[in-house]
């Protein structure tokens, strides 16, 4: 069988599919391999890792059946190297290969007598999602999931409902993110890994809206975007009781200019770096100081801002990368923090939004 097909489609679909192969060495083989299949006019491109599946179609003039696995690597760098326009794509000598024009590249097709089957979903009850609200909101809660995969709850996007809301949270025990939503349809509960919601928001930028489908039965979801289809079996494992975190009173509220924030963060961070990574933020009735935590006495190193303060003076301390990806993913002009004490988790929020809160941990130091 011999099949016509754009370069650029079927590139771009092959370096998609290999970001959800298996990476690392493994005796199966065929998992670091990407299935191209064609059957009824149409060309199946399909990979997985066991945990997260990808399946897009693409339509094709051509009648016939093909199905080999092909290592990705070598096939995209070839492709990438092609001119646009049409590729010939044919089976010969247990070889793919690919023409264009008088150039031709032949890959060797990987053995394997069965590719794993894309899980089932409840294809009968979808779910709409607007597109919007998945680029607004899913940023702000995947920077705080964890990326050690020795706790694996910690490192997915918790959805539920609480009474007419929808609601996501992420942590990985040293801070937390929540937004809350109005709820339109009926939500499942789920933990949906964090890396996989990295490549949903990244194809669903181009679209207008998205559907969902869920297999309580297969613990799976499966997100419909465009021609392609981006599965994932659900985390099981018990995430946090992330409510109990949530302090529900504070002594002191102080209201910032994010970006000026962020610029006294990062002076202070450039001394902080040598030693902990730990920013001390003194909060007085006139502002805020910050000085980096030493291993010995002062650094002789600060930064004032102005800031309007309420409540009792504190003394408390950060790790300054957390505080960086709080105000590297929030958008408003000012932002204010909530403590009750220097041992207690503090509340980062965005100054006129109720739908989104942070958390971090503050670092006991001496004298506290």
């Amino acid at each position: 069988m011999n099949i016509l097909i754009d370069k650029d489609t079927f590139q771009n679909a092959i370096a998609l599919a290999s970001r959800f192969t298996i990476s690392k060495f493994t005796t199966t083989t065929h998992l670091q391999g990407i299935l191209i299949k064609a059957e009824n006019k149409l060309l199946h491109i399909i990979s997985t890792d066991l945990n997260l599946y990808f399946h897009k179609t693409i339509k094709i003039k051509e009648e016939g059946t093909l199905r080999v696995i092909i290592e990705p690597k070598t096939l995209i760098e070839y492709l990438s190297f092609l001119e646009a326009g049409k590729i010939e794509i044919e089976i010969k000598n247990n070889q793919l290969v690919i023409t264009k024009e008088k150039d031709r590249g032949a890959f060797p097709i990987i053995e394997a007598a069965d590719f794993p089957a894309l899980p089932k979903t409840n294809k009968e009850s979808p779910q709409k999602i607007n597109t919007q609200f998945l680029t607004k909101n899913l940023p702000m809660v995947l920077f705080s999931a964890s990326t050690d995969e020795s706790r694996p709850a910690l490192t997915g996007i918790k959805f539920l409902s609480q009474d007419n809301e929808f609601i996501m949270v992420s942590t990985d025990g040293f801070r937390l993110s929540l937004v809350r939503g109005e709820k339109e349809t009926d939500v499942f509960e789920m933990l949906i890994p964090g890396r996989f919601l990295e490549e949903v928001l990244k194809e669903s930028k181009e679209e207008k809206e998205i559907t969902q489908y869920y297999s309580e039965e297969e613990k799976t979801v499966m997100f419909k975007i465009g021609d392609c289809e981006l599965y994932s079996r659900l985390i099981e494992g018990d995430f946090p009781v992330f409510e109990k975190v949530i302090p529900t009173e504070s002594k002191t509220k102080i209201i910032f200019d994010r970006e000026e924030f962020l610029q006294k963060i990062r002076r202070v961070a450039v001394f902080a770096r040598e030693y902990s990574n730990i920013i001390i933020c003194e909060i007085k009735k006139d502002g805020v100081y910050f000085s980096p935590k030493t291993d010995g006495g002062p650094s002789g190193s600060s930064a004032y801002q102005e800031a309007e303060v309420v409540g009792e003076d504190q003394k408390v301390a950060f790790n300054f990368r957390f505080v960086f990806d709080f105000l590297n993913n929030v958008k408003s002009k000012k932002i204010s923090i909530e403590i009750l004490r220097p041992d207690a988790p503090v509340i980062f929020k965005e100054v006129g939004k109720k739908d989104f809160l942070h958390i971090i941990m503050p670092i006991r130091i001496s004298g506290q």
